[in-house]
This record gives structure tokens, sequence and C-alpha cells, in this order.
């Protein structure tokens, strides 16, 4: 009777305990429902707060790992084709780790299978998916797997890549269910990142096109305003080589009058053709001219040497429609980067257009400016032929009939040396008049537009274009006796290697500093011989030797050596006691 009523009260207690004991899971259920309910708030509001696209993209990966518990996570970034990724974020892999395992992936796999099938994943086990094709050497092994698309207003931007969980469990559906939140809340905050990072990239391009219209407008040099541009473009692309080229008058080529960034000594000055160049292509097609590779592209002629290192690359016309193409700016990225994207070349396409407007506005006021003074002188001239002259003349005739009636001798003599004095003030005063009226020469009389002409003559005997490099003040500094005479050498240095160089590669560069003019012309041809004719090589030292400068010749010998190079210098400016 004992033991059954103490049965009986054992029986109570234990259902009692079981009771308390699914009270107590449900509650810690709840409570851990109700802990990651708060940690996924917690982790919406701190994507939400980030504006830098970078940054947003780092916490929606910390978060998501931290949601479910994950000890590695990744966010990729689909690329402009929709079929590779263009970046990957990482969590829970150190730097070195990374470089042991090499490159990000590219999207295959079962990275791909996510960007082909934007739909949540989850895998026990990655290896046993028909997609899963292994890991990389180095690779931390990874098995339970959870992939999520994020998107962007209704595009899907990328995915979240989540693996090993921790504890060796498994990703359930509830952890499907708050990585799905969050990527809904990463597509918001990704969108609000774009939407701030183009509304500061958009203020950015402002501030460039006010700063070149300000210091063209003021009254700066174009040199100046077109460095403003290069280095501006540069700046707010990212890009590591910025230039700038403009037409030469009277030719069909370009030539880079700014270049800045990676080896941009390679760059400045150099004349370019329409055809074999992305700068020629923008101006001559008055149109945006992208690539990938500006190294393989076709379209770019590989000599000389100028873009190693370099990838992805624009050349956008600055100017177009009535006014005409002024320029073309060329932007580059080094090799890996990024290609230039549409949202990237339609502000530097307005910024290049606003540019152009504001050389032209410079251009118009300069012009006005020049007319005034050109009026101004005019009157000048005009006040002193109608009215000094005629004074002079009218003094100098009465002073000649006064004479005749001045008995003494000396001062006879003196009143008519006055006389000659006066008419060689008028004969002074008629030259200035003259000189206030004359005009400058024509478009294409310059050394830089007759160089050109020069190389481009020289291109059919030659078998192909040589490359030319001008660089410093050409028109401006060099006297014309000192461009006839190196136009000549030029011409005379390109006969001899069309003739007898064998050479497939020419390079001209003409260059001066203000204080003197050096012509270099190297080939990579069989060189000079020993026992050969030195006439041409006559020629150019005499033209050197007149103008008070000196040739100089170079032929390398040996398996690293051949060809030729020729250095002709002469002085701008004479000093005194020269010839």
């Amino acid at each position: 009777m004992e033991s059954h009523e103490a049965a009986q009260v054992r029986l109570p207690q234990l259902r009692l305990d079981e009771l308390l004991g699914e009270l107590q899971a449900r509650l810690d259920a709840a409570r851990g429902t109700r802990d990651r309910v708060h940690s996924l708030l917690e982790a919406v509001l701190s994507v939400g707060r980030e504006l830098d696209l970078e940054q947003a993209l780092r916490s929606i990966v910390e978060a998501a790992a931290v949601l479910v518990d994950a000890e590695y996570a990744a966010l990729g970034v689909i690329g402009p084709d929709g079929r590779r990724l263009s970046a990957f974020h990482t969590v829970g892999v150190t730097e070195e780790e990374i470089a042991r395992i090499g490159p990000f992936p590219e999207g295959h796999g079962i990275l791909g299978e996510l960007i082909r099938e934007p739909e949540p994943l989850r895998l026990a086990k990655l290896s046993e998916h028909p997609a899963s094709y292994g890991f990389p050497p180095n690779h931390p092994p990874m098995n339970s797997f959870l992939g999520v698309p994020i998107r962007v207003r209704d595009q899907v931007f990328g995915n979240l890549y989540l693996t090993e969980k921790r504890g060796g469990g498994q990703f359930d559906e509830e952890d499907v269910s708050v990585t799905s939140t969050l990527a809904v809340a990463a597509g918001v905050a990704i969108d609000n990142a774009r939407l701030y990072e183009e509304s500061r990239l958009r203020e950015r391009w402002l501030r460039a096109s006010a700063e070149i219209t300000n210091s063209l407008m003021s009254g700066s040099p174009s040199a100046e305003a077109l460095g403003l541009i290069a280095e501006q473009a540069r700046e707010i692309t990212g890009s590591a080589l910025a230039a700038v080229a403009t037409p030469m008058a009277d030719t069909d080529s370009l030539t880079v009058e700014i270049a800045v960034g990676m080896d941009a000594d390679a760059h400045r000055g150099l004349v370019l053709s329409l055809d074999r160049t992305l700068m020629g292509l923008a101006f001559a097609r008055d149109a945006l001219v992208t690539s990938t590779d500006v190294v393989h592209d076709e379209r770019v002629s590989p000599e000389p040497p100028r873009f190693t290192g370099l990838g992805p690359a624009v050349a956008s016309p600055i100017g177009t429609g009535e006014a005409g193409v002024r320029g073309v700016v060329l932007l580059a990225r080094e090799a890996g980067r990024p290609p230039f994207t549409a949202k990237e070349t339609e502000p530097l396409q307005v910024f290049a257009a606003q540019a152009a407007l504001a050389m032209e506005l410079a251009e118009r006021r300069r012009d006005a400016e020049e007319i005034a003074v050109l009026k101004d002188r005019d009157r000048i001239a005009r006040d002193l032929h109608d009215l000094a002259i005629q004074r002079l003349f009218a003094t100098g005739m009465t002073l000649q009939s006064a004479g005749r009636f001045i008995e003494h001798s000396e001062a006879a003599e003196r009143v008519l040396r006055a006389v000659d004095d006066l008419d060689e003030t008028i004969k002074i005063i008629r030259s200035t008049i003259f000189g206030l009226r004359a005009r400058e020469g024509g478009a294409g009389s310059g050394l830089r537009a007759r160089a050109v002409r020069v190389a481009g003559e020289a291109a059919a005997a030659l078998g192909f274009a040589p490359s030319v490099r001008m660089e410093g003040l050409l028109d401006t500094d060099v006297p014309k006796e000192t461009a006839d005479h190196a136009v000549a050498v030029l011409s005379e240095a390109l006969t001899n290697i069309a003739r007898h160089a064998h050479a497939d590669r020419t390079e001209a560069v003409l260059a001066t500093d203000g204080r003197e003019l050096v012509l270099t012309v190297r080939d990579n041809g069989v060189g000079i011989a020993p026992e050969g004719r030195r006439s041409g090589l006559r020629n150019m030292a005499e033209r050197a030797a007149e103008l008070g400068g000196r040739l100089e010749w170079d032929c390398p010998q040996g398996p690293a050596g051949g060809g030729t190079t020729l250095v002709w210098r002469v002085p701008v400016v004479r000093e005194p006691g020269q010839p």
C-alpha cells in the first residue's frame, strides 16, 4: 500500500519536471529568438548607417557572419557582364591566408551557381553539390554552406556566402530567413551608399569644372587649364595616367600637351596619328572610345611603347558639335583594375564638354581683347600719320624755308641738320606705324607643324610612320632661321635612315628649354658603317656649327646594341661674339 502511494507521488513529480523542462526550453527558445531578432535589428541599423559603399559591404559581411554564427563569410559583387564577380569581400580569412590562396574567385563552381540561379542555397556539404570542383591549394576546409543573393532595385548586386557554422552544425531554415532579411536591408543600404557616392562624384566634377572655368576666365594660359583637366579627371576617376592632346595646325595629327601620372614622360610631347591611337580615334569620331586592355588593343599602335603596366582606358573628346573638338583627354588605370563604366564615362563627357565651353569663352575673351588692342594700334597709327607726321613735315618745310634767310653759315648748317633729324624721325614713325599694322604669318608655318609634315613625308620611304615627340615652346622660342635648319636636319636624318639603316623603328624628339634646341633621332637599324660616306653627317654638323651648336652620334656595338642615335643641338639665343 505504501509503495503504491509513493509511486503516485513520483509520477506527478515526473510530469511536473517534464512540463517545467519543456517550459524552460520554450523560454530559452523565445529568449534565443528575441536575442536573434535583436541582433538582426542591430545588424540592419548598423548596415543602414554606412554611406561609404566599401565600408557598407564590409559591415554586411561581418553582420551576416555574426547572425548565423559562421566561421567564414564573403560578399561577391557581380560585374557588369552579369556572369563574373568583380569584387570579393571576406571575413574570417587573414591577409596572409589570402596571399597564399591566390587571386579572389571569379564566380565559378558553387559561387557561379548563385549567379546563374539567384535564390537562397543551403548545403550540408559543399563537395557533394554537382557544381563543386574543389578548392585551390592552401584554402581552409569548408563544408556547410549558405548562399543568399542581394538585390538592389530588383537587380542582383551580389551574393552573401557563409560557410562552416560554428560547433559543427548545419545552417537551418531560420538561418536562411535571418540572412535573407539582412540581404533586403543590405540592398537598401547599398542603394543609399551608391546614391551618396554618385552625388559626391557629381559634386567633385562640378567643382573641377568651376575651377577650370575660373582659371581660364582669370587669364591663365591654356596649358595651365589643360593641366587642370588632366589632374582633376585622373584624381576623380582613380586613374593611374591622364593625358591631354590637342590638334596641330595644318596637320592630321595630335600632340600630347599634358601627361600626368604613371610613366607620364613616355607620353608627353608625342605626336599621335588619328587612326592608330585611342586619342586619335576619339578625335576623328568625335565620340568616346574605351578599351579594356590598352596594351593589347589592336586599335593602338605598339610603338612607341608607352602603356606598360596599364589596362582599362578611355579617351573622351574635349568639345563637340558646331564648335568642333578642341582636344582629347585620355585616362588609363593600372592592369587588373575594373574597366570604366557608363556611370563614370558619362560625367567625364559632361566635364570635357564644359571644359571645352570654358576654353571657347576664354578664347572669345582673348579675341575681343586682341581686337581692342588692334583697334587701339590702328588709332595710334592713324593719329601718328595724320597728326604727328604732318606736323613734323610742316615744321621741316618751315625750317628749310627759313634757312635761306639765315646769313650766319653755322646757324644755317644747324637748321639743315635739324631738318635732316626731322626727316629721320618721320622715317622712324612710319616704320613704327608699319609695325603696328603688321600681321603674323599664317597657320602651319610653325616648327611643330613643319616637323610633323617632314615625318609624314618620310613615312613612305621608311615603310613605317616614325614616332615624333615635341617638348617646349618650339613655335615661340625658336627663331625662324634655327627652325629652318632643324627641319632640314630632320628631313636629312630620316632620308638617310630610309636609304641606309634598314630599320623598322625610328623616333624623333624635338625639344627646347628656352636656351637650347635639341633634335634627337634614333633608329634600330644597322648603324653607320666605319667606311661609309659622311656627306649627310657633315651637312648636319655644318648647319649646327653655323648656329653655334654641334652634332653628336652614337652607334652601340654588341648583342644589346644596334641602331644609331643622332643628337643635333644648337643655342636658341646666340651668345655675344657668335657669328
